[in-house]
């Protein structure tokens, strides 16, 4: 049922440094036993959990979790060296991983981060985004349902000040973290001190960019995809849309008509497809992105205001209409910052290399996007991008056999598909000699 806007839904306390001392003790216990399971055991254990996690018709993570007992199997290598000797390596887990989520997709994250990394034999120490702490809690009851060892995946809640215990414990073998550059920059600083290896999901501004040959129709879905989805609280999306000038009425006239007819509301609806912001302050934030471009000379063709939906229950609610922004330009503000919200900056362009430069020129790179029929230019311009992913002809399309992770600030290191499991093991090198030792002295 549908709970009335800004209501509380529970209160939350936030762990201080005995909680958090405690959680990583009892995911240290925990990692002994289960590291030295048999992957088939554990393989076992992951797969019953991506039951659950789908008769809870989370189906996203589910499928995840089905796909990281494929991690569980992980393989060394086998190297022959001369007079029958040889080498092989072994992939072993590091031991208490710390996972720091965000809000926008907090039931997602915590399956990304935790299900490689149980895969691959180590326990996990969670903190969700104290916007959204109740999610990685059913994640980790579901994980205790499946059979996991007891305090193998702990949540601790809290902000700031509990992400720095996490980073500064010594028992605490590495540290994923989903979120913002300023905080990535500082996790990364605490762990340092500790030597701990991390891995850093951070913000985007990525470009998308529409070739005048394009599916037209194609296209316009994809912008809409690139920038709608979860009111606009996605990290990869294409917020600059770069079209080619000959196409650009064409292409605004259909964008903007669509925009206007997404319906607000209440999300859990069938026909809603945009819920409320996640707080007010970031509402206020968002619709303040809105009138900074305006200041800036961006025209707005349609939305960017408070909206109440009808329903009365939803009065109170942090929600906003879709917005899409003309008229501007690469030095605006709303072009270079990452807004976080439902707002779609359209940018006219000449020729692909011109787009390609103005694309670049940005401290991101987490995403991109482009639409054009030409196979040519497609595979090019993907080469040319400077961005964890490329979409071709499509948009925020991520299955989780995929590898997905950013250059530049956008962060480093890779959540999904097989490559995780370099990112929760390390490699140990077992040389064997099986002549005599043939010595210099």
């Amino acid at each position: 049922a549908s709970v009335p806007a800004g209501r509380v839904l529970c209160q939350m306390v936030p762990c201080g440094a005995e909680e958090v001392d405690q959680a990583i003790k009892s995911a240290h216990t925990a990692y002994l036993k289960w590291s030295k399971m048999a992957g088939m055991e554990r393989a076992r254990i992951m797969l019953e959990a991506a039951r659950i996690i789908r008769a809870y018709s989370f189906t996203h993570s589910g499928v995840f979790l089905c796909n990281s007992f494929v991690l569980s199997f992980s393989a060394g290598q086998h190297i022959q060296l001369p007079g029958g000797a040889f080498a092989y390596t072994r992939r072993e887990p590091l031991g208490v991983c710390v996972g720091i989520g965000a809000w926008n997709y907090p039931f997602q994250i915590a399956a990304w981060k935790s299900a490689p990394a149980l895969a691959c034999g180590n326990a996990m120490v969670f903190k969700p985004s104290p916007m959204t702490p109740v999610t990685a809690v059913i994640l980790a009851e579901i994980y205790k349902e499946a059979g996991v060892p007891e305090g193998l995946f702990n949540v601790v809640q809290g902000g700031a000040e509990t992400g720095t215990l996490l980073c500064h414990h010594p028992m605490v073998a590495k540290v994923s973290f989903t979120g913002s550059v300023p905080t990535g920059k500082k996790i990364m600083e605490m762990s340092a001190k500790g030597v701990k290896p991390v891995t850093l999901e951070l913000g985007g501004k990525s470009p998308l960019i529409i070739f005048k040959d394009c599916e037209m129709e194609n296209a316009v879905r994809g912008a809409l995809m690139a920038n709608y989805l979860s009111q606009g609280e996605v990290c990869c999306n294409g917020t600059r849309v770069f079209v080619q000038r000959e196409i650009m009425p064409q292409f605004l006239e259909e964008v903007v008509k669509r925009t206007k007819a997404i319906r607000v509301g209440d999300p859990l609806l069938k026909d809603t497809l945009m819920g409320a912001l996640i707080s007010k302050p970031h509402l206020e934030k968002v619709l303040g992105f809105v009138a900074q471009a305006k200041k800036e000379g961006a025209r707005v063709l349609c939305g960017g205001e408070p909206f109440t939906p009808s329903d009365p229950k939803l009065k109170g609610g942090y929600f906003m209409s879709p917005c899409v922004l003309d008229n501007c330009r690469d030095d605006m503000t709303c072009v270079k910052e990452e807004i976080f919200g439902p707002v779609m900056s359209v940018l006219p362009f000449d020729t692909e290399e011109e787009v390609l430069q103005r694309a670049n020129n940005t401290t991101f790179g987490l995403a991109s996007g482009v639409f054009t029929r030409d196979i040519g230019r497609a595979h090019r311009v993907a080469e040319n991008l400077q961005a964890g992913t490329c979409f071709i002809n499509n948009y925020n399309i991520s299955p989780v056999e995929v590898p997905f992770g950013g250059y530049k600030m956008s962060g480093f290191g890779r959540e999904n598909g097989q490559v995780t499991i370099e990112y929760y093991s390390q490699l140990k090198t077992v040389v064997v000699e099986m002549g005599d030792v043939d010595s210099l002295f």
